[in-house]
Protein backbone atom coordinates (compact mmCIF):
# COMPACT_ATOMS: atom_id res chain seq x y z
CA UNK A 1 0.00 0.00 0.00
CA UNK A 2 2.82 2.36 0.53
CA UNK A 3 4.53 1.80 -2.83
CA UNK A 4 0.94 3.02 -4.26
CA UNK A 5 0.86 6.03 -2.34
CA UNK A 6 4.55 6.66 -2.93
CA UNK A 7 4.18 6.67 -6.93
CA UNK A 8 1.14 8.07 -6.83
CA UNK A 9 2.78 11.63 -4.41
CA UNK A 10 5.91 11.52 -7.24
CA UNK A 11 3.42 11.34 -10.34
CA UNK A 12 1.60 14.45 -8.98
CA UNK A 13 4.44 16.32 -8.51
CA UNK A 14 6.19 15.59 -11.44
CA UNK A 15 2.83 16.58 -13.05
CA UNK A 16 2.87 20.12 -11.34
CA UNK A 17 6.27 20.68 -12.02
CA UNK A 18 5.48 19.73 -15.68
CA UNK A 19 2.52 22.26 -15.58
CA UNK A 20 4.63 24.85 -13.88
CA UNK A 21 7.37 24.66 -16.47
CA UNK A 22 4.72 24.69 -19.59
CA UNK A 23 2.86 27.55 -17.95
CA UNK A 24 6.00 29.70 -17.49
CA UNK A 25 7.34 28.34 -21.54
CA UNK A 26 3.59 29.88 -22.10
CA UNK A 27 3.68 33.25 -20.87
CA UNK A 28 7.14 33.73 -22.08
CA UNK A 29 6.33 32.69 -25.63
CA UNK A 30 3.28 35.62 -25.10
CA UNK A 31 5.04 38.28 -23.41
CA UNK A 32 8.70 38.45 -24.49
CA UNK A 33 9.39 41.23 -26.62
CA UNK A 34 11.09 40.04 -29.51
CA UNK A 35 11.24 36.87 -31.82
CA UNK A 36 14.38 35.39 -30.34
CA UNK A 37 13.73 35.80 -26.50
CA UNK A 38 9.82 34.79 -27.83
CA UNK A 39 11.45 31.42 -29.36
CA UNK A 40 13.43 31.10 -25.71
CA UNK A 41 11.01 30.52 -23.49
CA UNK A 42 9.15 27.57 -25.64
CA UNK A 43 12.26 25.72 -26.49
CA UNK A 44 13.49 25.68 -22.83
CA UNK A 45 11.01 25.49 -20.32
CA UNK A 46 7.63 23.80 -22.20
CA UNK A 47 10.29 21.21 -22.98
CA UNK A 48 10.89 20.46 -19.28
CA UNK A 49 7.54 20.53 -18.76
CA UNK A 50 6.19 18.23 -21.23
CA UNK A 51 9.63 16.16 -20.25
CA UNK A 52 8.45 16.01 -16.93
CA UNK A 53 4.99 14.78 -17.78
CA UNK A 54 5.65 12.15 -19.90
CA UNK A 55 8.12 10.93 -17.27
CA UNK A 56 5.15 11.16 -14.90
CA UNK A 57 3.09 9.21 -17.15
CA UNK A 58 6.21 6.31 -17.42
CA UNK A 59 6.09 6.10 -13.86
CA UNK A 60 2.78 5.61 -13.36
CA UNK A 61 2.50 2.85 -15.75
CA UNK A 62 5.72 1.13 -14.32
CA UNK A 63 4.06 1.48 -11.29
CA UNK A 64 0.64 0.24 -12.43
CA UNK A 65 2.29 -3.25 -13.22
CA UNK A 66 2.56 -2.81 -17.03
CA UNK A 67 6.08 -2.49 -16.83
CA UNK A 68 8.49 -0.07 -18.52
CA UNK A 69 7.25 1.73 -21.16
CA UNK A 70 9.19 1.87 -24.62
CA UNK A 71 6.02 4.48 -25.75
CA UNK A 72 7.06 6.70 -23.23
CA UNK A 73 11.06 6.60 -23.52
CA UNK A 74 10.26 7.06 -27.54
CA UNK A 75 8.50 10.42 -26.57
CA UNK A 76 11.17 11.45 -24.31
CA UNK A 77 13.86 10.78 -26.69
CA UNK A 78 12.08 12.34 -30.00
CA UNK A 79 10.75 15.16 -27.72
CA UNK A 80 14.59 15.95 -26.43
CA UNK A 81 16.40 15.81 -29.85
CA UNK A 82 13.49 17.66 -32.10
CA UNK A 83 12.90 20.54 -29.62
CA UNK A 84 16.09 22.20 -29.25
CA UNK A 85 16.64 21.09 -33.33
CA UNK A 86 13.85 23.32 -34.36
CA UNK A 87 14.76 26.10 -32.30
CA UNK A 88 17.89 26.08 -33.45
CA UNK A 89 16.86 25.83 -36.81
CA UNK A 90 14.05 28.76 -36.19
CA UNK A 91 16.56 30.71 -34.95
CA UNK A 92 18.85 30.30 -38.24
CA UNK A 93 15.98 31.03 -40.32
CA UNK A 94 15.33 34.55 -38.43
CA UNK A 95 18.99 35.66 -38.53
CA UNK A 96 19.38 34.57 -42.57
CA UNK A 97 15.85 36.65 -42.74
CA UNK A 98 17.10 39.83 -41.40
CA UNK A 99 20.87 40.32 -42.93
CA UNK A 100 21.45 42.78 -44.72
CA UNK A 101 23.62 42.15 -47.81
Amino acid sequence: MMEATLSEVVVSVLLLVGAGFALVGSIGLARMPDFFTRMHAPTKATTLGVGAIVVASLVFHSSSGGGLSLRELAISLFLFITAPLVGHLLGKAALRGTRKD
